[in-house]
């Protein structure tokens, strides 16, 4: 079995907390992130993971939804402070 590797980020409270939702999978809840957060994080760690994978997950996040909340990814980008970083791309993207 091929090894993926794992890595750990530290957030603060208010970053950790954001865009939490919680789903039922086999009577099982389990917490995850919204799309939206996940994008801001991308943008956020965008040096430790490469700017084309931020890029990258932006587009497939308006392919694959019918209407994008631009409002949350947005605030999820102000919450990780990423807003100046992110506002080109959403831009030139939408």
């Amino acid at each position: 079995m091929e090894s993926i590797p794992l890595r750990i980020f530290w957030y603060s409270e208010a970053p950790y907390r954001a865009g939490i939702e919680t789903f039922t999978i086999d009577r099982v809840s389990v917490k995850m992130y919204s799309p939206e957060k996940t994008i801001a994080d991308c943008f956020k760690y965008r040096n430790k993971i490469g700017l084309d994978v931020a890029v990258e997950a932006l587009r497939a996040y308006k392919e694959k939804k019918r209407k994008p909340d631009l409002k949350a990814l947005t605030t999820f980008a102000q919450i990780d402070r990423v807003m100046r970083v992110l506002r080109p791309y959403l831009e030139a993207i939408f």
